[in-house]
């Protein structure tokens, strides 16, 4: 496949919380036929990486022995294993280390960028079906978590989503994990000193990563108004930072995005009744317990 990289101006980024860039690259991976003098229009599949990473990481990442995922996406296509197709990988990441690709006025309106101003500029600016039909939205982790919750909000703009270990089945998966975060906010003076240190980290070490999912959580799934961390809008933490008890309230808010709790919502159900194909995968030894989040086939 070849690899361009397009730059798209945001207006609904331009007034963020966090003063993220509203300018974002958006990588485009253009299958082989593309450039033939006879090309027809093709579908679009927009590929949403997890947290903490973009477009660009998943298109020029280079591991050793391992094959490049454009690469990979090519020679599928040439082989028949898979339809051609354009695939869009956008940049949502933040301040925070991503988005989980919602509106959030803690983070900024992430699903509305995706839906209303990088669909239709790929329409425009690319040979695509520009119908929804056409479309799909897949992704990793948070970028699973992305696709499946666009899925069920967004029917009008997708027609399939596939997730790979997507977030989901809260109980199992954040709860269990909450209490090591407060612990280490704790040890670097409380979340607003954590997230003044972490800025002022030349390298981030993992530890800090997994909290700063949290955060990024936080901030996507219970803004606060009141805004006491110095960093744009506010959020409420699920968790008492001094015991780690759990904050019910908050809590019930965190699980009111669980893509396993949202399932409840007749709405819900009806948007992913829409889709002409949904995949759902994970590994057995996810180290979050993810595979407990996604039904067996």
């Amino acid at each position: 496949m070849r690899v361009e990289v397009r730059s798209h101006e945001s207006k609904l980024l331009a007034d963020n919380p966090l003063g993220d860039p509203a300018r974002r690259d958006v990588v485009v991976m253009l299958p082989p036929s593309y450039d033939a003098a006879t090309a027809p229009r093709f579908p679009v599949v927009l590929l949403l990486a997890g947290f903490g990473g973009n477009g660009w990481q998943l298109a020029f990442n280079r591991a050793a022995w391992q094959t490049p995922l454009p690469v990979r996406l090519g020679n599928a296509m040439r082989a028949g294993a898979i339809a051609e197709a354009i695939v869009v990988a956008p940049d949502c990441f933040s301040r925070y280390g991503g988005s989980q690709y919602l509106d959030s006025p803690a983070i900024g309106r992430y699903q509305s960028y995706l839906c209303d101003e990088l669909v239709p500029f790929v329409d425009a600016t690319l040979r695509t079906i520009p119908r929804r039909e056409a479309r799909a939205v897949v992704g990793k982790s948070s970028g699973g978590y992305g696709a499946m919750v666009l899925a069920m909000q967004r029917p009008d703009v997708v027609a399939a989503a596939a997730s790979h270990a997507g977030d989901g089945a809260f109980e199992i998966s954040y709860l269990r994990e909450l209490p090591h975060t407060v612990l280490t906010l704790e040890k670097r003076g409380g979340l607003g000193a954590f997230l003044q240190w972490f800025e002022a980290q030349p390298a981030k070490g993992q530890a800090a990563f997994e909290v700063m999912s949290h955060v990024c959580c936080a901030a996507a799934w219970s803004p606060s108004e009141t805004g006491p961390y110095g960093f744009g809008v506010g959020f409420d933490w699920p968790m008492n930072l001094v015991t780690s008890a759990l904050r019910p309230d908050v809590w019930r808010r965190w699980l009111a995005h669980d893509p396993v709790r949202m399932l409840d919502d007749e709405r819900h159900r009806a948007a992913l009744a829409k889709m002409r194909a949904i995949w759902l995968d994970a590994g057995i030894g996810d180290e979050y317990n993810l595979q407990l989040a996604t039904p067996p086939a």
